[in-house]
């Protein structure tokens, strides 16, 4: 297997924990960011590391087997790609893009190309989820008919489009991926900003899967005490998967025994960090050219989704607006 060259784009906040990642593999090259300070610290922790401000040096550089592309969402499909088209794997930060034709592109355009387009949903390389995945597999909870996840923290940068942007391409991959099910439209969307502002810092999104499964998706940036669980319900137990307890992360409950409790543990790899995983898989993809877990195909599938929920979002803002308008016009007469 040839030895992988990869490129980072992007050493924000998330970047540096790409970056770390990646040169621990032992695959960094380089890493791109307009920050001087950022490219500074590079130097200085990832001694070896090649660190430049323009991205065409990387573009142009056929050494260069494989880039991560960790920057803001709104930027992701011009610099993808750019990339995919100079024949080089991609590894892109969620969402792949914020627009589901966009993501259909990249996504073809990686296939017609025969490279690797992986999409950071980390979750689906947790192993507490893939756990989860297992139990759902072997029939422990029986048919699965419902799941919910709540993703709730506070952020005080507010810099995305919306909290659904920033963290629901978490919880639409994962819920699709544990429960085996696509999601085939969404039923219900609302969102709201605390700050009276155009950002949706809450939003609750609710999606029909396939066989009839229905998702619940609850997305916070303002809650004071984190709260990030998935529940799936099945016809015999229901699992909670509860991400912030340091231990007995997964436990399952018999729906018809009260306090019939089972904790599940999978020892062999939960203190491995999910993104380690997440790295290597993307590394073995390419050496290999196999299929990603979370491929162009499953982020095209979730922007569709986000999408099509941004949009019901947005109309029933306007529609309810338009409603009190009238409302209070007629109050005036």
């Amino acid at each position: 297997m040839s030895q992988q060259k990869i490129a980072v784009i992007g050493c924000g906040m998330w970047g540096r924990n790409i970056v770390r990642n990646f040169y621990n593999l032992n695959v960094l090259d380089t890493v791109c960011d307009i920050d001087e300070e950022n490219l500074k610290k590079v130097l200085e922790q990832y001694p070896g590391t090649k660190v430049t401000r323009d991205f065409n040096k990387i573009l142009h550089n056929k050494e260069i087997t494989a880039v991560a592309v960790v920057t803001p969402s709104h930027t992701h499909y011009k610099l993808v790609k750019a990339m995919l088209e100079a024949g080089k794997n991609v590894y892109v930060e969620k969402p792949i893009s914020t627009v589901a034709q966009e993501a259909r592109d990249l996504s073809e355009l990686a296939h017609a190309k025969g490279l690797v387009l992986m999409v950071g949903h980390l979750l689906l390389y947790h192993p507490a989820v893939n756990r989860l995945k297992m139990l759902v597999e072997e029939g422990a909870l029986g048919e699965i008919v419902y799941a919910q996840s709540d993703r709730l923290n506070v952020n005080y940068h507010k810099n995305d489009r919306s909290v659904m942007w920033d963290l629901a391409p978490h919880d639409v991959s994962m819920i699709s991926y544990v429960t085996g099910k696509t999601p085939i439209r969404v039923i219900s969307a609302i969102g709201c900003s605390s700050d009276r502002n155009e950002i949706m810092d809450i939003t609750h999104i609710g999606i029909q899967f396939e066989d009839g499964v229905i998702g619940h998706i609850s997305d916070s940036w303002i809650t004071p005490r984190k709260h990030v669980t998935l529940l799936v319900r099945g016809t015999k137990a229901t699992a909670i998967l509860d991400d912030t307890v340091p231990e007995n992360k997964l436990v399952v409950y018999d729906n018809f025994e009260q306090n019939a409790t089972k904790n599940i543990t999978t020892p062999d790899v939960l203190e491995i960090e999910p993104l380690k995983l997440e790295c290597q898989h993307f590394i073995s993809c390419c050496e290999t050219g196999k299929k990603a877990r979370s491929d162009g195909d499953n982020g095209f599938m979730v922007t569709q989704i986000l999408e099509e929920a941004e949009k019901i979002m947005l109309g029933e803002r306007v529609k309810k607006l338009d409603e009190v308008n009238f409302a209070l016009s007629r109050m005036k007469k």
